[in-house]
């Protein structure tokens, strides 16, 4: 017997998504627009876990 749920959110097919539209934002760009692209992206406090 096979049971089939049906998802709210497909976590794979979000990071495909997501991949694609970097890709496409990133494509022409040359090493330094790049940097300053992530720099840009990157958030700039980090969360760290909790001990």
């Amino acid at each position: 017997m096979k049971t089939t749920i049906k998802k709210k959110f497909d976590a794979v097919e979000y990071m495909r998504q997501q991949r694609d539209r970097i890709s496409k934002e990133t494509a022409d760009m040359s090493f330094e627009q790049l940097k300053e692209y992530l720099d840009k992206k990157r958030p700039k406090e980090r969360i760290l876990p909790s001990r």
